[in-house]
């Protein structure tokens, strides 16, 4: 549990404050994270990093020279919003272009994917890496499904000492994607984390037992063990990393292996040296060189009592970079790199985006975009306890927090735009950034995803007619389809969204108006949520637990189905239909 906190909201925020504080030589905050307080190769390849807060020193401490230009860092255990990930990945851009990287969750690949989009759109060229090390978590032949956990270390500083030396863009990629194919990782708990302020962990595991392959947030593992002594322990973890030793590897001669035994919280740097003391013959004696042995905590889960292994096998090459010379808050190897403070004018960095004023009838419509902001707001803050109860039958519970940050903060960012003579489409884009930085995680990213695409759709110069609302509707169902990688049946939101989205095609076919229209889809929208019921998860955190989710229906689809009815509630044909459904 933490014992030092003040308003559990403010803990991510207020400690980002104190690292920020207590580094300052090394790193500085921007909007989103931190990036490196020091100069760094003009025209190289920028590493950012992020995740989650709650893993330190994952994401923030290993910013600094030779390892990660910046960390984009969500709130605890929750993604980055697309919007904090670009603002770091601008601030630390060198003119070589940006590699985004991070473990390979829902929500990050969501969010990082959607940044990567936005920043190549806006000149600067920007590549994805999802870390994949984790082996409980998928099988070999369905690698690219797997988690990142510990392994992330060891491509965060194969690809930062690529890019020191003046590697492209693409050639940093390559050597990273090498990388993670040729890294292994194996973690276990043997009891669960605690949030600041919570009463209880998110999970538990029964006295004397362990969960086998757990992951840092909880994740079911491959299953539930008895303890067992260290040398025991160690047999079990080496013989189950070395059974999956990369086939190249295996084939050489002389196999060197990096090897990290990470602590994730609670289990302490005194018990990870026993363990390596056990696991230094298994490998001895296997016929492996060890390149490299890193013991202590690289990637934490708060206070989860838990450990991984973590084997990289290595070449020449990719040796030679885990090796070069680092030096960040928490992790320095070699020799101390030069630290060459940035000059006053390249800290100078406004988080302040403007706004263009919409058109006079583009502001019309924006005032009754407003409206529909508050009723979605409200539809969400009456249903929290819901929307949570049902998440909480085969996933984490937090769909109803998640959904009311990310619509509270949509509104206020909504009401700011408007205030400022924002138009419609600019007010839905600033409530779709403020929605997937609040929120975080999978749900945020779909609702900024949604939320953005309608405004773009939309625009700020003119009032759009029922078809053309519709077609915006669409291609938000489309981004989140494109970002998401769900179709229709995996028992998800858009289950919900794309029969919603195609009943509202066929009515403004019709020629019914756009309330009139918005109301009968609505309807298809009510029962395809009720329907989710008899579906079975297939991605997303529910999956390992979907036969618990049968009868049920999906937390994201209700949510979303129940917006969509408030929504056309309120749209009677004086005050919304003459606002927004015809060009006049």
């Amino acid at each position: 549990m933490s014992w030092i906190f003040n308003r559990p909201s403010d803990f991510a925020k207020e400690m980002v404050a104190g690292f920020v504080s207590a580094y300052s030589s090394m790193v500085r905050q921007v909007p989103g994270g931190v990036v490196r307080n020091t100069q760094s190769k003009a025209g190289s390849v920028a590493i950012v990093v992020g995740g989650g807060s709650g893993h330190y020193p994952a994401f923030a401490g290993l910013v600094g020279q030779g390892l990660a230009h910046g960390a984009a860092m969500g709130n605890l255990f929750a993604s980055p919003s697309a919007q904090q990930i670009c603002s770091v990945a601008r601030a630390a851009d060198n003119g070589g272009g940006v590699l985004l990287m991070f473990g390979n969750y829902a929500g990050d690949v969501l969010h990082f994917g959607l940044a990567c989009e936005r920043l190549r759109a806006e000149g600067i060229p920007c590549e994805i890496l999802p870390i994949t090390d984790d082996i409980s978590s998928a099988p070999l032949a369905e690698k690219e499904k797997r988690r990142g956990v510990a392994g992330d270390l060891v491509m965060f500083k194969i690809a930062a000492a690529a890019a020191e030396r003046g590697d492209s863009l693409a050639d940093v990629l390559a050597i990273s994607r090498r990388a993670n194919e040729q890294t292994r990782s194996l973690g276990l708990a043997f009891g669960g984390c605690t949030f600041p302020g919570a009463e209880h962990p998110l999970f538990t595991i029964p006295e004397g037992k362990m969960g086998f392959g757990m992951g840092i947030h909880g994740e079911p593992g491959i299953s539930e063990l008895n303890q067992l002594s260290s040398n025991e322990l160690a047999q079990l973890l080496t013989r189950t990393l070395l059974e999956e030793r990369p086939q190249a590897i295996a084939q050489a001669e002389g196999a060197r292996v990096g090897v990290i035994i990470n602590g994730l919280g609670t289990v302490k740097y005194e018990e990870l040296f026993v363990l390596w003391h056990d696991v230094q013959p298994l490998l001895q004696n296997a016929g492996v060189l060890v390149a490299d042995i890193q013991v202590g905590e690289f990637v934490t889960s708060l206070d989860m009592a838990g450990l991984s292994i973590t084997f990289a096998w290595f070449d020449d090459e990719l040796e030679a970079l885990w090796l070069a010379p680092a030096t960040t808050p928490a992790f320095s190897r070699g020799s101390v790199l030069p630290h060459i403070p940035l000059d006053p004018q390249q800290l100078e960095q406004s988080s302040e985006v403007s706004i263009q004023p919409g058109s006079p009838a583009s502001q019309d419509v924006a005032v009754k975009v407003m409206h529909m902001v508050d009723v979605l707001t409200q539809t969400v803050i009456d249903n929290v306890e819901e929307f949570g109860r049902i998440d909480a039958v085969a996933g984490d519970g937090d769909h109803g927090i998640g959904m009311e940050r990310g619509a509270v903060a949509a509104r206020r960012a909504a009401k700011a735009a408007l205030d400022k003579g924002a138009g419609a489409g600019t007010l839905l884009q600033f409530a779709a950034d403020a929605w997937a930085d609040d929120a975080g995680g999978t749900s945020g990213a779909i609702w900024g995803v949604i939320l953005n695409t309608l405004g773009i759709t939309i625009g700020n110069s003119e009032k759009p007619d029922a078809p053309q609302v519709a077609r915006a509707i669409s291609q938000a169902c489309s981004g989140v389809m494109h970002f998401g990688k769900a179709k229709l049946g995996d028992k998800t939101l858009v289950d919900v969204l794309l029969p919603f989205s195609q009943a509202l095609n066929a009515a403004t076919e019709e020629g019914l108006s756009l309330a009139q229209a918005w109301n009968k889809a609505a309807r298809v929208a009510s029962q395809s949520a009720k329907d989710t019921a008899q579906l079975l998860p297939k991605i997303g955190r529910a999956r390992p637990l979907a036969e618990r989710s049968l009868g049920t229906p999906d937390a994201g689809a209700v949510s979303l189905a129940m917006i969509i009815v408030a929504i056309g509630a309120c749209m009677d044909e004086n005050t919304v239909t003459d606002a927004i459904q015809e060009n006049a």
